[in-house]
């Protein structure tokens, strides 16, 4: 690699720790403070050329914490899609972007074969560095079928619609995080919707490594908002039924022989699988997901500083949440810029380790917050207010990662 050689990063993802890195490692390349740190760089920043490949299937980046509302308001699911051609932070020559999918890396030859979605053409691509943030294969509910903005708007609208005309009211199936948020903002936008929550387990939020009082908290929490909330019962059966005026319904049978009616039922109990199947086997651990050090790096043989991980599909302590992908993506940028700086220009590396974190978690439910950390537990409107802010940390996300601001800095190779 020659001084005038651009340092070639690939990034598989475009959500939080996709964009986050992408961003922290245009700034730190460009010899500027990264906008993810909190400190200032206590050593001389250094010009480095980059080019920065970003590939996801979406056609731009999606606020997956505003899913449910998206599918309860047609005003607000428009906003929490934008197209990655219309960030403002992603406009810069160094800064690439491709709607697709990795199908296979080469972690010998540093190299990776990309569908493209447009052309439905493979190719393959060098890189010096790979970022692995392409997170959980989750299924709807919790996140949209559609791959694209202009089809995403017609499917959240068309859902309000069937919520707006589910005359025996909206069925949530499972009590976990997304079907108690689900709940929660379809009862709070459509108040004179009748919503019923299901959950077989005795307590909400079951298979989450939290206090009671954290799923009492939630299950009042919804309370609050009058959602139905049935415990214990797992649904056994739903068939298709009509009532006496020949509207189509569903008729659900739980364990204990009873039955609900619903106009329309959300199924929130599907096991989110990692989106790591590009990926040699040997970084995998059994579950799928990626095995990594305090450093991001890859643990397969040895200390591997080309290749990082980094957001929900890494095998890591703490339950997978978008502020802890947000802050693993500018944890890579940092730790690649490092290494470059060390392999290029002799320099020594200052890298950061990313620590074990316990359990927290920030629940939006209606108009309250459930929020768990070690400050303990609180619930209320004063902590949705502080944490999500009035569009489910849509502008927070945006303004903390100034995506609306154009890059103001050019320098060529």
């Amino acid at each position: 690699m020659t001084v005038k050689e651009a340092v070639r990063v690939l990034i598989a993802g475009g959500a939080y720790a996709g964009i986050a890195a992408a961003l922290n490692l245009l700034d730190l390349c460009h010899a500027r403070q990264a906008r993810g740190s909190r400190v200032p760089a206590t050593y001389t920043p250094i010009f480095v050329p980059v080019e920065i490949y970003i590939v996801d299937e979406r056609d731009g980046y999606f606020h997956l914490i505003g899913t449910p509302l998206a599918f309860a308001s047609k005003e607000y699911a428009p906003n929490v899609w934008v197209k990655f051609e219309d960030i403002p932070a992603l406009n810069h020559p160094a800064v690439r972007w491709v709607q697709g999918n990795l199908k296979k890396i080469d972690s010998q030859d540093r190299q990776a074969v990309i569908l493209d979605s447009k052309s439905n053409q493979e190719y393959n691509l060098r890189y010096d560095y790979f970022l692995a943030a392409t997170g959980l294969r989750r299924a709807w509910p919790a996140v949209p079928v559609s791959l694209g903005r202009k089809e995403y708007v017609l499917e959240t609208s068309a859902h309000v619609d069937t919520v707006q005309n589910a005359g025996h009211g909206v069925v949530v199936v499972g009590g976990g995080a997304v079907g108690v948020e689900i709940a929660g903002e379809l009862k709070y936008t459509h108040p004179s919707t009748k919503v019923t929550l299901i959950h077989s387990r005795d307590t909400l939020l079951s298979s989450e490594p939290l206090p009671d009082d954290c799923k009492l908290a939630a299950l009042q929490a919804l309370r609050d908002l009058h959602v139905e909330v049935i415990l214990n019962q797992r649904v056994l059966q739903i068939r298709e039924i009509k009532d006496d005026q020949g509207k189509t319904g569903q008729e659900l049978t739980l364990q204990d022989g009873s039955k609900v009616i619903a106009g329309h039922v959300m199924p929130a109990i599907t096991k989110n699988v990692p989106a790591t199947s590009y990926l040699p086997e040997s970084v995998l651990d059994r579950d799928g997901m990626v095995k990594i050090n305090s450093l991001l790096r890859f643990v397969d043989e040895g200390n591997d500083p080309y290749h990082l991980a980094a957001g929900d599909l890494v095998a890591w302590s703490g339950i997978k949440r978008c502020g802890r992908a947000q802050a693993m993506g500018a944890r890579t940028a940092q730790n690649i810029y490092q290494h470059i700086l060390s392999t290029r220009y002799n320099i020594q590396s200052t890298y950061t380790e990313y620590q074990p974190i316990a359990p927290v978690i920030a629940l939006a439910v209606g108009n309250q917050a459930v929020v768990y950390d070690s400050k303990g537990t609180r619930c209320s409107e004063e902590q949705m207010e502080h944490f999500f802010g009035v569009d489910l940390g849509m502008q927070q996300f945006w303004d903390g990662l100034k995506l609306g601001e154009s890059p103001n800095y050019r320098h060529s190779l």
